[in-house]
């Protein structure tokens, strides 16, 4: 490991401890580094070589550019590389979510009172702490999953980041991340010094989640209506920790009562922008696990075929198809938000952000993207995920990605009419339809079928209407 005020802060730590568990405190635990195959799905070995150098992700990208002298990161007193590091990354500042929950290796520096800043756009999550010694990274591989770096705060005169080698895959592998290495939030009985309240339960948070359980430990900015949430407040009764006072921290719009926030490149947290982060970090889960499971199946499936002398395009077995398949068939029911918990009154953020997240979605003929919001019921208004635009989706093996798209063509044409998915109308399958027809490239040949078929039959119901 190189030899930097960064990494010797790391080893002083003494442990292999979580990069950037979104709301989760990942403690400690001495001399322990570099464990292999932890959590539930194999990944150090073949044929996943998670520690691999052969990445793509964009903090990788950026590292290239930098060592080659194309670009450079600038540095400022007030938030050191931070700014910079999100304009090459493409993270929007809008993003910023306050989290003061004691999480990172360095929760020693986390407090109500200075909340770590979280940033994010579909591929990387940035997090700095007040008064920190590193900025921290989790950048999504397309083919590898989450990444951990971390960046040295100190001015330096070429400024680098750096892989995570201190394993954080032992907070960053676990249930709440699918057992694959990837990211999560937690929500938690936070007491007034950070810390989650003794014999108090923890919610992970994903789009399933009510809001009665979320941003335990969160700043939240924006209104809510009648409906409450575990954000902006602390346990005030440690014998009655369940009692949270959770009306009085709904609808707040402002925190300059309760934190410096000119300490932060924005004053809020938006409610929005953490709702977004809720699905996109199960998301990215979901992706990994389906593309390491098929990994896994395929590579399993031509050890066993060249152990009985079989040849390599020997059909899959139901057993491998079937590893693989459960994973997909997941993501297929995340990706249609069928599990999606329905918002009980309109949603409102503080920051700009909902506006900036629609405007970076492709649209269709007709103006309509799949980062359109709705916030009255739910969060999008075309319940499809917008990560089906991501690299990341694009490189699922090939077995797992016919299957989704096999899948998802039954559920929006309403071949499928399952229990699942019975919360999307005819219309909005159509829609949904119509959308990815006209935005997503290299969709299959059935699917180019089914758009002809679409399109005819609507031009005939159009024609109907206007005889009738």
């Amino acid at each position: 490991m190189t030899n930097t005020p960064a990494t010797r802060y790391l080893v002083k730590l003494g442990a292999a401890v979580s990069v950037l568990t979104l709301g989760w405190l990942c403690l400690p635990v001495p001399g322990q580094v570099a464990v292999k195959n932890q959590g539930y799905v194999p990944f150090s070995e073949e044929p996943i070589n998670y520690r691999s150098d052969n990445l793509t992700d964009p903090v990788a990208k950026l590292q290239k550019q930098l060592d080659r002298g194309e670009t450079k990161l600038e540095y400022e007193p007030a938030h050191g590389y931070l700014k910079s590091v999100l304009e090459k990354l493409k993270v929007p500042v809008d993003s910023q979510a306050l989290v003061f929950s004691k999480t990172s290796f360095q929760y020693k520096k986390i407090s109500p009172e200075h909340p770590r800043a979280l940033y994010y756009n579909d591929d990387v999550y940035v997090g700095q702490v007040h008064e920190g010694k590193v900025l921290e990274f989790v950048s999504f591989d397309p083919v590898q999953g989450a990444i951990f770096y971390i960046l040295d705060e100190q001015k330096a005169e070429h400024p680098a980041f750096q892989r995570a080698e201190l394993d954080c895959t032992q907070c960053h592998v676990a249930a709440g991340t699918r057992n694959v290495p990837g990211v999560l939030l937690r929500s938690i009985f936070t007491n007034p010094s950070g810390t989650q309240t003794l014999r108090t339960d923890a919610f992970i948070t994903g789009q399933e989640s009510p809001l009665n359980e979320r941003w335990g430990g969160w700043y939240v900015t924006g209104t809510t209506g009648d409906q409450k949430h575990m954000g902006n407040v602390v346990v005030a009764d440690k014998e009655h920790p369940e009692q949270l006072d959770r009306a009085a921290g709904a609808n707040v719009t402002d925190l300059s009562g309760r934190i410096d926030t000119s300490a932060y490149l924005r004053p809020d947290s938006d409610i929005v922008a953490e709702l977004v982060l809720a699905h996109q970090t199960q998301m990215h889960n979901l992706i990994t696990l389906t593309n390491y499971q098929t990994r896994l199946a395929l590579y399993a499936e031509k050890n066993r075929n060249r152990a009985a002398g079989l040849p390599d395009s020997t059909p899959l077995s139901d057993a491998a198809r079937k590893q693989y398949e459960k994973a997909a068939e997941e993501l297929v029911r995340y990706l249609l938000f069928a599990n999606e918990s329905p918002l009980a009154a309109p949603v409102k953020g503080t920051s700009g952000f909902t506006e900036e997240f629609a405007a970076r979605g492709p649209r269709d003929p007709q103006g309509r993207s799949l980062r359109d919001f709705d916030l009255r019921t739910r969060i999008f208004k075309y319940p499809c995920s917008y990560l089906i635009y991501s690299e990341a989706f694009d490189a699922l093996p090939g077995p797992a990605k016919e299957y989704v798209y096999h899948r998802l063509l039954e559920i929006l044409t309403g071949r499928e009419q399952g229990s699942d998915f019975v919360k999307l109308t005819g219309e909005e399958r159509r829609a949904i339809l119509e959308i990815l027809l006209a935005t997503k490239p290299g969709l299959p040949a059935e699917w180019n079928a089914a758009g002809l078929f679409d399109r005819t039959t609507r031009r005939l119901t159009e024609k109907s209407e206007r005889k009738d």
